[in-house]
């Protein structure tokens, strides 16, 4: 057996190596990101994170969907202090101030325009052929949703105005060429795309593009929002995170982050309502929360409001706890079970 094997690594015109050790598998970069509940989303762990691979984050116009790439990208960057970042650019409506505004090194994002599919897809091929094996990446595309293919803009050029059809191929074939070079290199890609609903009798959201975005995605996420009001007034939404497919967290997984008009992304958000699920926080009366002594199951004595739980102090030692990892990963991440099930 051993000798065959080493024949057949010997004669293969691809590098090769055994399973056991290979380093596509045993050796994926995680990066954490400062929002626990995110990592949730594209891990099912707190401490997990973005992965190589493809990410792709769809919704609504003004849905948060930059923004949470470019939390992925901060991440990145603190990570690897040699790490450049390729922001690829279609809709220019990212302005510098939204770098700055997470503390993101602009010397270190190369800005890349983009017209069409085509144009994108050269591009990126070539820029990720060229990589070495120790180069750190973070891709970012902002966004195929709004990206032309080159028949329609030639088309546009030309006073034609025929449906194109070729749109759709282009981007399968995109994404089927990248795919590859993103784990083998261990890059990370993030796709901000649209969605579009159906014209079902029980209309839904699914991400535009066509199949071809979803079958080579790691992770995708359809995002939805709704308000959080002062009386009247609105201080800013809830983003959910609805999990539509993912090979770590469990598909249908909704996860809310909070973000305000003055004060940005809530960093604990998501957390409260797992937390009372799970019973590491109660409600001793309306409106207040207590949190509970995770080896005694005693409740604090102490009563707070629900901003006060938004802090690092309330939840430093929860989310530390190995009891409360461990609820979250089995909540959210998809379980490492046989395949086949054994007759009883």
């Amino acid at each position: 057996m051993s000798t065959l094997l080493e024949r057949l690594k010997k004669a293969g015109s691809i590098k090769s190596t055994q399973l056991s050790k290979s380093t596509l598998f045993t050796s994926k970069d995680i990066i954490p990101t400062s929002v626990p509940m995110i990592n949730v989303a594209l891990s099912g762990r707190l401490d997990g994170g973005i992965t190589s691979g493809l990410t792709v984050l769809a919704g609504p116009s003004k849905h948060f969907k930059t923004a949470f790439g470019l939390v992925m990208m901060k991440a990145y960057l603190d990570k690897y202090p040699d790490a450049i970042a390729m922001f690829y650019d279609s809709e220019f409506g990212t302005p510098q101030s939204y770098f700055e505004s997470l503390n993101i090194d602009i010397d270190r994002v190369l800005h890349v325009p983009i017209k069409n599919i085509e144009e994108l897809k050269f591009d990126i091929v070539n820029q990720l052929e060229a990589l070495d094996e120790k180069d750190n990446l973070y891709i970012m595309i902002d966004s195929i949703g709004n990206l032309a293919s080159k028949k329609e803009t030639d088309d546009a050029m030309d006073g034609k105005s025929v449906a194109d059809m070729t749109r759709a191929k282009q981007l399968k074939s995109l994404f089927r060429m990248v795919t590859p070079y993103l784990t083998l290199k261990d890059i990370p890609l993030v796709a901000i795309n649209h969605t579009y609903q159906t014209q079902e009798m029980f209309s839904k959201q699914v991400v535009s593009g066509g199949t071809g975005v979803m079958y080579s995605a790691d992770n995708v996420w359809i995002i939805g929002r709704r308000q959080n009001k002062k009386g009247t007034e609105i201080e800013g939404y809830d983003f959910i995170i609805n999990v539509e497919k993912s090979r770590f967290v469990k598909e249908k997984s909704k996860i809310s982050i909070s973000v305000t008009w003055e004060g940005g992304i809530k960093k604990w958000s998501g957390l409260l309502d797992v937390a009372i699920e799970g019973g590491f926080v109660v409600k001793p009366s309306n409106g207040w929360y207590s949190k509970v002594d995770l080896d005694t199951g005693e409740v604090d004595d102490k009563k707070v409001r629900a901003t006060e739980t938004e802090t690092d102090d309330f939840w430093k030692d929860i989310v530390t706890n190995i009891k409360f990892q461990e609820y979250i990963k089995t909540k959210y991440a998809i379980g490492q079970t046989s395949l086949i099930a054994e007759e009883t």
